[in-house]
Protein backbone atom coordinates (compact mmCIF):
# COMPACT_ATOMS: atom_id res chain seq x y z
CA UNK A 1 0.00 0.00 0.00
CA UNK A 2 2.78 2.56 1.00
CA UNK A 3 4.30 1.90 -2.42
CA UNK A 4 1.24 2.75 -4.50
CA UNK A 5 1.22 6.08 -2.31
CA UNK A 6 4.64 6.37 -3.06
CA UNK A 7 3.84 6.40 -6.79
CA UNK A 8 0.66 8.57 -6.90
CA UNK A 9 2.64 11.12 -4.99
CA UNK A 10 5.24 11.28 -7.25
CA UNK A 11 2.46 11.95 -10.00
CA UNK A 12 0.95 14.67 -8.38
CA UNK A 13 1.16 18.48 -8.93
CA UNK A 14 2.95 20.52 -6.16
CA UNK A 15 1.24 23.75 -6.80
CA UNK A 16 -2.94 23.01 -7.63
CA UNK A 17 -4.95 25.64 -9.16
CA UNK A 18 -7.81 27.78 -6.99
CA UNK A 19 -10.75 26.98 -8.58
CA UNK A 20 -14.27 26.06 -7.92
CA UNK A 21 -17.56 24.97 -9.15
CA UNK A 22 -19.46 27.66 -11.07
CA UNK A 23 -16.00 29.54 -12.10
CA UNK A 24 -15.50 30.24 -15.80
CA UNK A 25 -11.90 28.75 -16.13
CA UNK A 26 -9.45 29.09 -19.32
CA UNK A 27 -7.28 25.41 -19.20
CA UNK A 28 -4.08 25.05 -21.36
CA UNK A 29 -4.25 21.88 -22.59
CA UNK A 30 -1.68 20.18 -24.74
CA UNK A 31 -2.43 18.73 -27.70
CA UNK A 32 -0.38 16.32 -30.11
CA UNK A 33 -0.86 16.08 -33.02
CA UNK A 34 1.35 13.47 -35.03
CA UNK A 35 5.24 14.44 -34.22
CA UNK A 36 3.80 18.56 -33.69
CA UNK A 37 3.19 19.58 -29.78
CA UNK A 38 0.79 22.84 -29.51
CA UNK A 39 -0.96 24.31 -26.75
CA UNK A 40 -5.28 24.44 -26.81
CA UNK A 41 -7.34 26.75 -24.90
CA UNK A 42 -10.66 25.44 -23.45
CA UNK A 43 -12.77 27.95 -21.94
CA UNK A 44 -16.09 27.16 -20.26
CA UNK A 45 -17.71 26.94 -16.76
CA UNK A 46 -16.82 24.07 -14.31
CA UNK A 47 -20.04 22.05 -13.76
CA UNK A 48 -18.42 19.50 -11.21
CA UNK A 49 -15.19 18.39 -9.58
CA UNK A 50 -15.06 14.31 -8.90
CA UNK A 51 -12.54 11.96 -6.69
CA UNK A 52 -9.63 12.67 -4.73
CA UNK A 53 -5.88 12.52 -4.69
CA UNK A 54 -3.82 11.76 -8.03
CA UNK A 55 -7.62 10.47 -9.86
CA UNK A 56 -9.18 13.60 -9.23
CA UNK A 57 -11.07 15.24 -12.27
CA UNK A 58 -13.04 18.43 -13.12
CA UNK A 59 -15.82 18.76 -15.75
CA UNK A 60 -15.91 22.06 -18.19
CA UNK A 61 -18.70 23.01 -20.48
CA UNK A 62 -19.44 25.87 -23.01
CA UNK A 63 -21.71 26.09 -25.77
CA UNK A 64 -19.83 26.43 -29.27
CA UNK A 65 -21.96 27.14 -32.28
CA UNK A 66 -25.29 26.35 -30.31
CA UNK A 67 -24.07 22.51 -29.36
CA UNK A 68 -23.39 22.05 -25.69
CA UNK A 69 -19.84 20.36 -25.51
CA UNK A 70 -18.43 18.89 -22.23
CA UNK A 71 -14.67 17.69 -21.31
CA UNK A 72 -13.34 15.91 -17.72
CA UNK A 73 -9.84 17.05 -17.39
CA UNK A 74 -7.38 15.46 -14.87
CA UNK A 75 -6.37 17.82 -12.38
CA UNK A 76 -2.92 16.11 -12.38
CA UNK A 77 -2.43 15.13 -15.90
CA UNK A 78 0.91 16.82 -17.18
CA UNK A 79 -1.05 17.54 -20.16
CA UNK A 80 -3.23 20.59 -18.36
CA UNK A 81 -0.61 22.83 -18.28
CA UNK A 82 -2.84 25.46 -16.56
CA UNK A 83 -5.95 26.43 -15.13
CA UNK A 84 -6.56 30.01 -15.33
CA UNK A 85 -9.95 31.73 -13.38
CA UNK A 86 -11.67 33.91 -15.28
CA UNK A 87 -14.56 35.17 -13.37
CA UNK A 88 -15.51 33.34 -10.26
CA UNK A 89 -19.17 32.15 -9.65
CA UNK A 90 -21.78 32.33 -7.34
CA UNK A 91 -23.38 29.06 -6.84
CA UNK A 92 -25.13 26.82 -3.91
CA UNK A 93 -23.99 23.24 -4.93
CA UNK A 94 -21.73 21.21 -5.81
CA UNK A 95 -22.50 19.96 -9.23
CA UNK A 96 -24.27 22.40 -11.99
CA UNK A 97 -25.51 19.53 -14.38
CA UNK A 98 -29.08 20.96 -14.59
CA UNK A 99 -26.95 23.77 -16.88
CA UNK A 100 -27.36 20.87 -19.16
CA UNK A 101 -31.12 21.40 -19.77
CA UNK A 102 -30.85 25.05 -20.04
CA UNK A 103 -30.43 27.47 -22.78
CA UNK A 104 -29.40 31.22 -23.67
CA UNK A 105 -29.78 33.63 -20.59
CA UNK A 106 -31.07 30.63 -18.14
CA UNK A 107 -27.91 29.11 -18.26
CA UNK A 108 -25.51 31.71 -17.14
CA UNK A 109 -23.99 31.13 -13.95
CA UNK A 110 -23.98 34.25 -11.28
CA UNK A 111 -20.81 35.93 -11.30
CA UNK A 112 -19.65 36.14 -7.61
CA UNK A 113 -19.02 40.06 -6.40
CA UNK A 114 -15.61 40.51 -4.43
Amino acid sequence: MDALKTISQNSMKAELPAFEIGDTVRIDVNIREGERERIQAFEGTVIARKGSGVGETFTVRRVSYGVGVERVFPLHSPNVKGVKVIRRGNVRRAKLYYLRGRVGKAAKVKSKIQ
